[in-house]
C-alpha cells in the first residue's frame, strides 16, 4: 500500500492493466487528478485505497483469464488524436485489426461511451465501427449487439468516419505478424496526438465480436488468406494485395 502511494505520488494520468486480463475486464483508466482525488475516464473520482484494492484483485487473478494470479501493468495514458473527439465520450479510441498468416483481413474502431465508463471495449457499452479494410471509411456500426447509426452521446453520424493514412496502419498491423509470428492475431492501434499511430497490444486470442461490428463473417477472407498464404511476401506486398483483394 505505501509502496503504491509512493509510486502514485508524481503521476497525474494512468492506465492500470491485468497482464492476463480479457475482454477488457480489470482495466482502470485514471485521466487527471485533484488533489489526493484520481479521476477516472468518466468523471468519477477515487481515493488511492481504491486504487490499491483494484490493483490487489488484478494480482490475485480476479481479472485474469485462467483465474491464476496475475501482474499488474501501469501505461501512461494516451493523449487522443483529435480526429475522434466528437465521436468518442471521453475515452480514447482504438482499432483493431485482424491479422492472419501476417493479412490484415478485418477492422473495427471501437469508441467509448458514457454506458462503457469512457473505455472502448464492446462488453461494456461501447460502439463498434467496422471498417472497410481497403479504404478505412465506416461501413457499419453496433452497441450491444444492435445496429446504430449515431453515437449514443455525441450524436454524431458513425458513417461519416474515415481513418487517415489507413494503409500505413495495415502495415503496422501486418508487421506484427513477422514480430510475434501468430498466426492469427487481434492488433488494438490507437492514435496519439502526439506520437502518431502506437501499437497498444497484441491479442493472442481476439474476440469474434469484430464480425458483427462488419456485418459479415471473417471465414471465407481465412480460406481465401489459406489459398495465397504459401507465397513468401513481405508486409508491403501482404497488404498491396489485401488492398486489390476482392474483400
Amino acid at each position: 500500500m505505501y509502496e503504491l502511494k509512493e509510486r502514485l505520488q508524481n503521476i497525474t494520468s494512468f492506465v492500470i492493466k491485468p497482464a492476463c486480463g480479457s475482454g477488457g475486464k480489470g482495466i482502470l483508466v485514471i485521466k487527471h487528478r485533484d488533489g489526493d482525488k484520481f479521476i477516472k475516464s468518466s468523471g468519477v473520482s477515487i481515493g488511492v485505497d481504491e486504487i490499491a484494492r483494484h490493483v490487489t484483485n488484478i494480482l490475485a487473478g480476479l481479472h485474469s483469464l485462467s483465474g491464476d494470479q496475475d501482474v499488474a501493468i501501469v501505461e501512461r495514458l494516451i493523449e487522443a488524436d483529435s480526429l475522434f473527439d466528437k465521436y468518442s465520450y471521453q475515452g480514447v479510441p482504438d482499432i483493431r485489426i485482424i491479422v492472419f498468416q501476417g493479412y490484415p483481413v478485418m477492422a473495427m474502431l471501437r469508441l467509448s461511451t458514457k454506458e462503457s465508463d469512457g473505455k472502448a471495449n464492446l462488453h461494456q457499452g461501447a460502439v463498434g465501427v467496422g471498417i472497410d479494410i481497403k479504404t478505412g471509411r465506416a461501413i457499419n456500426a453496433v452497441m450491444n449487439g444492435k445496429k446504430v447509426s449515431f453515437h449514443p452521446d455525441t450524436k454524431e453520424a458513425l458513417n461519416a468516419i474515415v481513418i487517415e493514412n489507413w494503409s500505413e496502419l495495415l502495415l503496422l498491423a501486418s508487421s506484427c505478424y513477422d514480430m510475434s509470428e501468430l498466426g492469427y492475431l487481434g492488433v488494438d492501434i490507437v492514435l496519439d496526438k502526439n506520437k502518431g499511430a502506437m501499437v497498444l497490444e497484441l491479442n493472442a486470442r481476439p474476440g469474434l465480436s469484430i464480425q458483427i461490428a462488419n456485418s459479415t463473417g471473417l471465414l471465407p477472407r481465412l480460406r481465401e488468406i489459406q489459398r495465397v498464404a504459401s507465397k513468401k511476401r513481405d508486409k508491403q506486398e501482404r497488404v498491396d494485395f489485401i488492398l486489390s483483394s476482392a474483400f
